[in-house]
């Protein structure tokens, strides 16, 4: 990085470190130093190899090619230009550079931006921003055909600390939007069938904690569809769809809507936790064939 200014390069990547506060406010630990060496190390074709090797959570969650399949579907001109809200080490943001024009990002750690930027630095229609999204956000123009928050939704009390975060969140957002563009949130549900079965919540860790509607507090929220409408309603958004991709956002495989709901016996693949032990309460497969054909499978959906 030049001492006199405020940006670096790493390949193709310019990384804007205007509103970098000087240290990271969060970090994984080690394992984030262990992904800079392989994305620093080793080409994007061998990341499949890793991930079994090192058989790591992290590891398979940042770097796993699935991770692209919940934006991948999106249809976007090439001339797109767009806003990636919580970058992180770059799990969507090069699928979202081969797709559209510019990808603008921000993130307010260094470390991962950096992931971010070696792993993607062929690419020439990216800049990552580093620093706090309240620091960054006014600065940020007003012609963006998409907004991305790809599990970013949920943390609208760190972006904002206002006494209505989701919805000023989302307020602040729609200003950047260009008029007729796309605003993408991929959030769990909060009353998601694998919760009553016995998983923890994803970002506490604990037991039923958004079923009992966070009771004990925390800085997470995460919604029903539900609660998602009147959000959107408060922000005067009239217009949104629905997705469901299954089994979840981060590793999508498949992905329903309200015109193409799920068919009896096709969510099979429920079991699958790789980041911490759960109980099993019962089976979901058996459970979700029976929602189904009750017509009441938008209770209980993963929610995008």
């Amino acid at each position: 990085m030049n001492a006199f200014s405020n940006t670096e390069q790493i390949g193709k990547i310019v990384l804007d470190y205007k509103y970098y506060p000087g240290e990271d406010l969060y970090c994984d630990g080690a394992v984030e130093d262990e992904l800079l060496d392989i994305v620093k190390n080793y080409s994007p074709i061998e990341y499949r190899r890793i991930i079994e090797e090192r058989a790591k959570w992290p590891v398979l969650y940042h770097l796993s090619p699935l991770r692209e399949n919940i934006v991948d579907w999106v249809p976007m001109d090439k001339d797109a230009k767009v806003l990636e809200v919580g970058a992180g080490c770059g799990a969507i943001t090069g699928s979202l550079a081969k797709k559209a024009g510019s990808v603008t990002c921000i993130d307010l750690s260094k470390k991962r931006s950096m992931i971010n930027a070696y792993r993607h630095q062929d690419c020439d229609n990216v800049t990552i921003h580093v620093g706090n999204f309240k620091d960054i956000e006014p600065e940020l123009p007003n012609d963006f055909d998409f907004i991305y928050f790809i599990g970013v939704f949920e943390y609208g009390q760190s972006y904002t600390g206002t006494a209505r975060p989701y919805e000023d969140l989302l307020k602040m957002m729609l200003r950047h939007l260009k008029k007729g563009g796309r605003i993408i949130i991929a959030i769990e549900n909060r009353l998601g069938l694998k919760y009553f079965a016995g998983c923890r919540e994803d970002h506490l860790g604990t037991y039923f904690s958004g079923i009992e509607d966070y009771a004990q507090g925390g800085g997470v929220r995460t919604f029903t569809r539900e609660g998602l409408e009147h959000i959107f309603y408060t922000c005067g958004v009239e217009n949104y769809s629905f997705y469901y991709p299954y089994p979840d956002y981060k590793f999508m495989t498949a992905l329903y809507s309200d015109k193409r709901l799920p068919l009896p016996g096709e969510l099979s693949e429920n079991n699958r936790n790789f980041d911490r032990d759960r109980m099993l309460l019962f089976d979901e497969k058996q459970a979700f064939d029976g929602i189904i054909k009750d017509g009441i499978f938008l209770c209980f959906p993963i929610l995008m």
